[in-house]
């Protein structure tokens, strides 16, 4: 019985391990075993017909290749896997190597991990790191899907049957990410909901969602372009029997949706920036507003404390003889002073009404429909 243990692979009856094999032999039964070498599976490999090894390793740029390189794979096959950054097709006849990549989420980022694959005749190699959980279903039963595996059976068709169900269970793995990034758009609701949310804070919670979705994105279409390769890179370990290879378009189709539902996600964030932007906007525009209303009021408030000061200290002066005792003089200076100010503040109102452009109450009224609500 196979149980999950810390870092994603098998463990056989609470014991621990790195790696395991289950293999179909000649006469049709299944074998299965667990180890932490891979040298405890090499009898096994060379005495059945076809086997599935998984491996998880610390490295795969080092352990995978002395893993690799115990089972008969060459370096140069595994190193020109290495060199691409998503995705890798290499098909060198009597090996082939696969690189597909495998979503993983971590603190709000999706990474995108390599899952090398690696086939040979009667040999089926996975390996991954410990940081992904890869064909720990299909391992649970595995033993159950080789047995349903034909006797009469070609090489070859066992190979396709085996590896699109590989390919297969990785890519639901990863379908399952596209959720998990669906949920963490959901609750951009409550932000976008409320006035209370600064415009700058939903921006970025938006770009972190969509930098997510592109990144999810990008795993798709390396994955797109493995399936396509197999699909139709003749390779000779691989049948060409349409109906085993009907199996890769399915999974070539079960991609392409993924990737619309993900394009249809990021217009959907898309929108989200735009109206963020508009409420942004009407945000600046209230503020503007209500400057230019402030700005015009002093202008004319300064104006009735300027002028009569202005007039009152030039009045003061002995040069122009008004006396304080005399109420001529007095009703002319109240005069000198009263009917300029009201003069100039008059002119200064009619002018910032003219030329000033404030908010009418419609335009308030406007900008104010626009703010998101609080519910």
């Amino acid at each position: 019985m196979m149980e999950k243990n810390q870092n994603g692979c098998g463990t056989q009856t609470q014991q621990e391990c790195d790696g395991i094999l289950v293999a179909l032999t000649h006469e049709g039964k299944t074998v299965r075993m667990c180890a932490n070498r891979p040298e405890e599976f090499l009898h096994t490999i060379d005495a059945t017909a076809i086997s599935w090894v998984n491996f998880c390793v610390d490295s795969i740029e080092d352990d995978g290749l002395k893993i690799a390189s115990l089972f008969g794979f060459s370096t140069n096959l595994y190193q020109s896997l290495l060199t691409q950054e998503y995705s890798a097709y290499d098909d060198r006849d009597t090996e082939l190597g696969l690189k597909i990549p495998a979503v993983s989420i971590e603190e709000d980022k999706v990474k995108i991990l390599p899952v090398l694959i690696l086939v040979k005749r009667g040999l089926i190699l996975t390996l991954h790191t410990e940081k992904i959980i890869r064909f720990f279903r299909f391992g649970r039963y595995a033993d159950i899907f080789f047995k349903k595996i034909p006797k009469s059976a070609s090489l070859e068709d066992k190979n396709t049957i085996i590896l699109a169900r590989l390919l297969d269970e990785n890519n639901t793995r990863n379908f399952e990410y596209l959720a998990k990034i669906e949920m963490r758009a959901e609750k951009l609701n409550d932000l976008m909901a409320t006035s209370e949310t600064p415009g700058v804070r939903m921006a970025q919670e938006i770009h972190k969602v969509k930098k997510m979705l592109i990144t999810y994105m990008y795993g798709l279409w390396a994955t797109l372009d493995v399936l396509n390769t197999l699909r139709y890179g003749d390779a000779d370990l691989i049948t060409d029997a349409p109906k085993l290879l009907g199996k890769i378009t399915l999974l070539v189709e079960d991609v392409n949706r993924q990737i619309g539902l993900t394009e249809h996600m990021s217009e959907v964030l898309s929108s989200g920036l735009e109206v963020v932007q508009t409420i942004y906007n009407n945000q600046l525009q209230q503020l503007n507003n209500r400057i230019t209303w402030i700005a015009a009021w002093l202008a004319i408030l300064s104006t009735a404390a300027i002028v009569p000061n202005t007039i009152a200290t030039i009045l003061g002066s002995s040069i122009w003889g008004l006396e304080p005792g005399n109420h001529w003089h007095m009703f002319v200076y109240l005069c000198l002073i009263t009917i300029p100010t009201l003069w100039a503040t008059f002119a200064v109102y009619t002018w910032v009404k003219q030329f000033a452009k404030l908010p009418t109450k419609k335009e308030e009224a406007e900008v104010r429909e626009k703010m998101p609500r609080e519910k």
